[in-house]
């Protein structure tokens, strides 16, 4: 009886201890005109639901241009007076670090051009007039914009559009992310849109976290993967629609339109998808939307001069043929090619 009594304690100790150990927590829903999914491990009891609700709410309020009373819609809408609060900040500044690196490719007041060309896959582009054109880049150029020292902007043309779209994803991210470093978790993926940061390892599976890229040539019926890499301590982001390619009516190649901020003109994109890996979702996010702007040969350019930035660029070369560019450090990242 005591060999029975002394066994059932040590399968309850066992499961004790196990329980005590880092648990799965996985919470998805809807956010910021998209889908989330935050996993983790944590052998402590946080609030974790309410703490993602508080963050959407603040992002939303002070960057979201769909939300009439937001700081940004205030903003955009001609007040002057507004103190935007220290995410709106810290994008801001990140945004002006984006857009000088890029050499202007990465703006976000870029907003006025994109509506005036219509951008849409089931529909042609507009093509405004010069004289259209020229004035409605008079409202482009985030030089043109100032964070004072009292924390509002300032424009040089009050009808300037601010969007910061583009990156608010990423930022998101890492505010979540910083949230889940003061509760001391260790291992967890994020997943915002398609943008990612992981730390750590998948628990369950006893490996780093394992994140895919799609395949541009998949089709609405059914989603294929270009490759899967092992993604651990840093952060991921991948700009380019792969359901928005157009198709050329002469050569029936496949293209992707962008707006040049530099000119105002709609052009021709080579590249077709950029996946960057960095220190923060915040600059991966920005800097996959700079080169896209970019294209793939400027894009090269650029990413000679950032440091602690890996990238995967889908393209097409001269021949019209897809092809592949994987930056040392994206390589050593891919488990599948």
């Amino acid at each position: 009886m005591k060999k029975i009594t002394a066994l059932f304690f040590l399968v309850l100790l066992s499961v004790s201890c196990k329980n005590d150990g880092p648990q799965a927590n996985t919470y998805t829903g809807n956010a910021l005109g998209t889908t989330y999914q935050v996993k983790y491990f944590s052998s402590e009891n946080f609030n974790t639901e309410k703490a993602l609700d508080s963050i959407f709410d603040v992002i939303n309020t002070s960057m979201s241009t769909y939300q009439d009373n937001s700081d940004i819609s205030r903003i955009n809408s001609g007040a002057g007076d507004v103190k935007v609060d220290v995410h709106f900040q810290n994008v801001f500044r990140y945004s002006n670090q984006i857009f000088k690196e890029s050499n202007g490719y990465f703006d976000p007041t870029v907003g006025s051009l994109v509506n005036a060309y219509g951008f849409g896959p089931d529909k042609p582009l507009n093509k405004p007039g010069e004289a259209v054109l020229a004035s409605i880049r008079q409202l482009v150029g985030f030089e043109k914009v100032n964070l004072t020292a009292g924390n509002t902007i300032q424009k040089e043309n009050p009808n300037i559009y601010l969007d910061f779209n583009a990156i608010a994803k990423g930022y998101t991210i890492d505010v979540i992310a910083q949230y889940l470093d003061k509760q001391n978790v260790e291992n967890y993926l994020i997943e915002l849109g398609g943008e990612l940061v992981a730390k750590g390892q998948n628990l369950e599976r006893e490996s780093p976290w394992m994140v895919a890229i799609d395949n541009p040539q998949q089709t609405d019926a059914e989603r294929t993967l270009q490759t899967v890499l092992a993604l651990e301590n840093r952060a991921m982001a991948t700009s380019g629609n792969y359901r928005k390619f157009r198709i050329d009516s002469i050569t029936g190649n496949r293209y992707v339109h962008t707006i040049n901020p530099l000119n105002g003109k709609a052009e021709k994109s080579n590249l077709l998808s950029a996946s960057v890996l960095a220190e923060n979702c915040t600059l991966a996010d920005g800097y996959a939307t700079a080169f896209m702007a970019l294209g793939y040969e400027k894009s090269l350019e650029m990413l000679e001069e950032l440091e602690n930035v890996d990238v995967y660029f889908i393209y097409v070369d001269e021949a019209e043929s897809i092809r592949v560019f994987t930056s040392n450090g994206f390589e050593e990242a891919l488990v599948e090619d």
